[in-house]
């Protein structure tokens, strides 16, 4: 009965290979014979790639969570606003205006009657003194009508005197005339006087009309402007020349009926000519007790304190100082909200911004004067654009 070898496998699986048997020799050792192993192989460990858009993913994310860590958007926001504490100090509210330079004295001559001029006797720029004879309009049909009133008085002059002569024939005749006849006489001698009175009036009516076809000059001064030509047509509604006295100018100005009330006579004015950097002081010398309803504008006048040199129509800036105060509180008018609350501002208070109502006084100017609500040393934010009540907010170093 043939018996089965039972081995062992060698270490990578492999049968182990037995060596091949030699004769025995007779007294010869048994050496055990030496088998190689061949190297055990190791298979590489597993090493799958995986898909580029796994890591772009993963990169995102990490820098999102790196941002949200940082921004915190969960947090309440704090808004870094601009201030200014409130202090006392002089303020002075000032009013701009435009205005130009003209005579304190100007008339724009017209003509009291229509017809066409026979002569200009002015050019412009020429002086003139009052009562001089600056143009005339031709005076041949009010010159007959003089003629047909010395006529008339003539005729009622004779009239009067027959009327006289024939009362006084009559009277003369005592009781050998009717008293009736006498009555009648002396009653055409009371008309023919009435007649006589009426014609020397029409005369003299006529004469003043005729004298007004020669038109003079109302003022002394200078011919500022001069429209008139000779031949033309003119009337009453005519603007003939503007003539101005020179020697007292001032500055005439339109102020807007929200201030009417606030502009009063002897005011201080800064005035400064168009076309110089200096500064000439001067005063409010007029202001008119009517609002132009068309514009509402009230007309006012300024004198400097120094007599001006300068041409007509030369535009002015004025300013006009209404208001001085040794110590008030100002804001910026950005920081002024106004809502259906009234009018406040927004304080700084242990980091939030708070609402405080304040009054005012209202003025075009980039700051306001405040007389109630704040005190010296408030926070105020300067612009309170977008700004609510109880925000926390913090101071822009």
């Amino acid at each position: 009965m043939t018996k089965a070898n039972i081995g062992t496998a060698n270490a990578d699986g492999t049968s182990p290979v037995a060596a091949p048997s030699k004769p025995k020799e007779a007294g010869a050792l048994m050496v055990p014979a030496v088998v190689e192993v061949p190297p055990k192989k190791v298979s590489p460990a597993p090493n799958p790639k995986r898909p580029v858009w796994i890591w772009a993913l993963g990169g995102v994310l990490a820098i999102g969570l790196g941002a949200l860590a940082f921004l915190q958007p969960w947090a309440t926001p704090v808004t870094e606003v601009g201030v200014e504490t409130v202090a006392l100090g002089p303020v002075s509210r000032v009013l701009a205006v435009n205005g130009r330079i003209a005579g304190e004295r100007s008339v724009d001559v017209r003509p009291q009657v229509s017809g066409k001029l026979a002569a200009v006797t002015v050019v412009e720029g020429d002086p003139v003194t009052s009562g001089s004879v600056v143009a005339l309009i031709e005076p041949a049909t009010q010159q007959a009508v003089v003629r047909q009133a010395m006529a008339g008085l003539d005729a009622a002059q004779v009239a009067e005197a027959d009327a006289q002569a024939d009362y006084a024939r009559n009277k003369a005749l005592g009781s050998n005339i009717a008293r009736v006849v006498l009555e009648s006489s002396a009653r055409a001698v009371q008309s023919s006087a009435q007649e006589v009175a009426r014609m020397t009036a029409l005369l003299d009516q006529a004469q003043i009309q005729l004298k007004t076809y020669t038109i003079r000059a109302p003022l002394s001064g200078s011919v500022l402007v001069l429209t008139a030509e000779p031949g033309q047509l003119v009337d009453p509604a005519t603007v003939l020349m503007t003539i101005a006295d020179l020697r007292y100018l001032v500055v005439e100005t339109d102020v807007d009926e929200s201030y009417a009330t606030q502009v009063k006579v002897d005011q201080p004015a800064a005035l400064q000519l168009s076309g110089e950097t200096a500064v000439r002081d001067g005063h409010v010398s007029f202001v008119s007790q009517k609002v132009d309803e068309a514009t509402g504008g009230l007309k006012v006048k300024l004198t400097a304190d120094t007599p001006l040199q300068a041409p007509i129509g030369l535009t002015v800036t004025a300013n006009i100082t209404v208001d001085q105060r040794a110590a008030a509180i100002t804001v910026p008018r950005a920081a002024i909200l106004r809502d259906a609350g009234g009018t406040a501002v927004m304080v700084v208070a242990d980091g939030k911004a708070l609402r405080r109502d304040v009054t005012l006084i209202d003025w075009p100017a980039a700051r306001l004067i405040v007389t109630e609500g704040l005190s010296p040393g408030d926070l105020v934010i300067a612009d309170a654009t977008g700004i609510v009540d109880g925000q926390a907010v913090k101071v822009a170093p």
